[in-house]
Formats: structure tokens, sequence, C-alpha cells
């Protein structure tokens, strides 16, 4: 039998989509299934955390980010639109929301079928790699079906069942801090927390101390 984890994972994280194709390449190189499950992004859960953070935080996490693409060779634009409506000038977060709500019931609809990491690398790519209008046309449907989904139907029962499916991203969050973490992504294997697009290896080599082997 295989190994197991779960994967914490945002939309709105860039340092997510640093990891999602990754930890995606690992699960298909390795006897590993790696479950998403989406959590809501701190401009959700904490409103307020942009406006009390240090002045640099936006700055820096910005210029790391723009490094590290670079560094991994992943392709890296701001997105158009931003997951999150915020004014950048001010940090401070729009009341209306049209679409973080919407991306994070349709992950965890794509997760209940088993292929919540598959969707969440696709969709990311589009979001955090430079596709202006991600949101529009038919480029999410292109994302499911790259990851073996149906968008029609993954709407559809992100719009007829999102207080379940909200319950379950709750439930999420719950989980990941009863783990030991808050923030994302975070791999949690066998209880333990890797937190961050820079801990893969690590995450890797205790997999392998568990016997992790590749797929033949």
């Amino acid at each position: 039998m295989g190994l197991a984890a779960d994967l914490f994972w945002s939309f709105r994280s860039p340092y997510s989509y640093l990891a999602t194709r990754r930890y995606r390449a690992l699960s298909e190189s390795h006897d590993l299934e790696i479950s998403l499950r989406p959590v809501y992004p701190l401009a959700i859960r904490q409103p307020d955390f942009f406006e009390r953070n240090h002045p640099n935080w936006l700055r820096y996490t910005v210029a790391d980010v723009m490094r590290l693409s670079a560094y991994l060779g992943i392709p890296f634009a701001p997105p158009r639109p931003d997951p999150i409506v915020q004014d950048i000038a001010t940090r401070r977060i729009a009341q209306d929301q049209p679409h973080i709500f919407r991306l994070t019931r349709i992950g965890q609809a794509a997760a209940r079928r088993g292929r919540g990491l598959a969707f969440a690398d696709e969709a990311s790519r589009l979001i955090w790699g430079g596709t202006p209008g991600w949101n529009e046309g038919d480029h999410l449907a292109g994302a499911a079906a790259r990851a073996g989904l149906d968008f029609g139907e993954l709407e559809a029962e992100a719009a007829s069942d999102a207080g379940a499916l909200d319950a379950e991203i709750a439930a999420n969050q719950i989980a990941l801090e009863a783990a030991g973490h808050w923030g994302v992504p975070t791999l949690v294997f066998e209880g333990e927390p890797f937190f961050g697009q820079d801990r893969i290896d690590l995450a890797l080599w205790r997999m392998r101390q568990r016997g992790l082997a590749a797929r033949t």
C-alpha cells in the first residue's frame, strides 16, 4: 500500500502555486496519494492581516516570489484579476469578493472527486502563470478538463451545495491548525506538518524514511 498525505492550499497564495506542480509530479512519480484540502486565504479569515503587518511585508513577498519563480523556472505574473479584491495602496479587503468563494468551492468539489491536486495545479497555472482574464471564457473549463474533470458539474455543485462545501473547507482549516500550523502550503504527513514551498525536499526525505517508493 502506498503512502498518503494532505496538502492544505489556497488559490490566493503564490507560494501554494509554486509548490503545486512539484507535489503533483511527486504524487505521479511515486506511490503517494496527496489529497488537496483547500482553505480560504488570510484575506478572508483575517481581513485586517495586511493592515496589521509590517509595511515591508507585501513588498518583500512580491520580490521573494519573483525570485523563487525565476530560480525554479516556473512562470509567474501578478494575477489578472487577483482572486481577492483588495486595495493594494491601503491593503483593505473589499466586502464583495466575486472570485475566491467560487474558486475555493470548486476546488473542494474537485477534491471530493480525488482530483483536487490536479485541478489546483491547472487552475493556479492560469491565475499565477500570466493568463489575463483567467476567470472568463473557457479558461477554467480547460483547466478542469486537463485535470480529468467536468467543469460544468463542478460549478453547478459549487452553487447548489455551497453550505456543505464551506463546512468542508472550514474543517480543512481546523485540521491544518490541529496538525500544528496555520499557513499554506502545508503538507501534513503522518501528523507532521511541512510548511512552505521550500520544505518539499524535507517532506520527501521523511516519506522515504517511511518507505516511499517510485511507481513502476
